[in-house]
């Protein structure tokens, strides 16, 4: 009981010096008067249950819109983190995605040797053919099954992507329809701890190891070797190629070396450019946020519109004292709409703290690019709390407005007959 009465002491004293502030910098300004402005933040102490019930309201819109939004960056920050600066990723021109493009084994050997490619100490090039496929798993909770993108690739594929790390057991070994997952979708999929083994397209794999893909897309996939996987899937070219350029000049070289050849109607682009335009999975999250995010202000704005109509009503005799003693109507209004933000602006600081704790959680949802599960995290960066905030000032300040132009024009002679 005591922790309780000190923390509503430490908070109502912050609130107090925050306001204090706010006073003397729009009394600075001249938009409002400091008694008539610390008149409207005592009065949010004194009518608390309005105050708390409007707080409460925009509090739960602004976590809602921070949460959805928090999505999509989380999305795009998976997309951006994924890939090294040095490599180039090759695929077929006009493809929007690896698993609709195609690489044949002629292109491969073509472009393998080429002098712009960096090569390791035994003078082996530093360039890894990939197969991205999809097959159909249950998940881990039995709600159905969903699409898990598997990977094959070369052990210099491997290489290739400094930031993936194995975890647990081993890498996968060539010709033994063996596979290592990402520990993310091992916490996803049944059949997908070290040992399990199941079946795909007839064949049967065995899981030998869990990776760390670094919070990057690769998080989402499940590797096997690259010639396997095009044994398994029947395929008889590979999807991408994925090469390390001696630098930067001899990766301009490369791309404008495979433009200019008519026979590779292929298109290679930096690996980090590659995995950031593929967020288009982001974009419907955001869409759906912003609608939200709109439905549910038109709802705040009238319960605060409603909250501040009612607190006028039970203050019209306070309003005609405050015009009897001089004060202006535009500072009456100034007031009243101040009132309004500062409530708002609580309400938004409380929706990111109710919104806080998600921020790193892991969940997945489909790619609308390979139709398969991605995993993400919630991410909730400083400027997405910001906009939160700005956003609950709007609906604030927007609720307030007709309110306070009731109080600034009421008579001063009805309001102090009031009762």
């Amino acid at each position: 009981m005591e922790n309780s009465a000190l923390i509503g002491f430490l908070l109502q004293w912050l609130f107090q010096g925050v306001m204090a502030m706010l006073i003397l910098w729009l009394a600075y300004i001249g938009f409002t008067s400091p008694i008539a402005a610390f008149y409207n933040g005592r009065n949010v102490f004194v009518r608390w249950r309005a105050t708390l019930a409007t707080i409460l309201g925009i509090a739960l819109v602004v976590a809602v819109f921070v949460l959805v939004q928090a999505l999509a960056v989380g999305l795009e920050k998976s997309a951006s983190n994924t890939g090294d600066a040095r490599n180039l990723m090759i695929v077929r021109k006009g493809s929007t995605a690896e698993s609709s493009s195609q690489v044949s084994l002629q292109q491969y050997q073509t472009i393998r040797y080429w002098p712009q490619i960096a090569r390791d100490a035994q003078g082996v090039p530093l360039v890894s053919a990939d197969v991205l496929s999809l097959i159909s798993q249950p998940r881990i909770d039995g709600a159905g099954e969903a699409n898990v993108s598997v990977r094959g690739l070369t052990a210099m594929g491997i290489l290739l992507r400094p930031q993936v790390k194995l975890v647990a057991g081993r890498w996968f070994t060539p010709g033994k329809r063996e596979i290592t997952v990402s520990s993310k979708m091992a916490k996803r999929f049944a059949h997908f701890k070290i040992g399990d083994q199941f079946k795909t397209a007839g064949n049967l794999l065995t899981v030998v190891g869990e990776f760390d893909g670094g919070s990057s897309a690769f998080d989402s996939e499940v590797w096997l070797d690259a010639d396997e996987a095009r044994s398994i899937f029947d395929r008889q070219s590979y999807s991408s190629m994925l090469v390390r350029a001696t630098g930067s000049q001899a990766a301009a070289e490369i791309s404008a070396r495979i433009e200019s050849d008519k026979r590779l109607p292929l298109r290679a682009d930096s690996e980090v450019a590659y995995y950031s335009q593929q967020t288009s999975t982001a974009k419907p999250i955001k869409i759906i946020g912003d609608f939200l995010a709109i439905a549910m202000s038109i709802g705040a704005t009238f319960a605060a519109m409603n909250t501040m109509y009612a607190s006028v009503g039970s203050r019209t005799r306070e309003i005609g004292t405050l015009r009897v003693l001089g004060f202006r109507r535009r500072t009456i209004l100034a007031g009243f709409i101040l009132e309004g933000a500062i409530l708002a602006a609580v309400g938004g600081l409380l929706g990111c703290l109710l919104a806080l704790p998600l921020h790193g959680y892991s969940t997945g949802t489909m790619s609308f690019n390979t139709f398969s599960e991605t995993v993400f995290q919630f991410r909730i960066t400083p400027w997405l709390a910001a906009k939160g905030i700005l956003f609950s000032i709007i609906v604030g300040v927007v609720g307030s407005f007709l309110p306070a132009i009731r109080a600034a024009r009421l008579p001063v002679i009805a309001s102090l007959k009031s009762v």
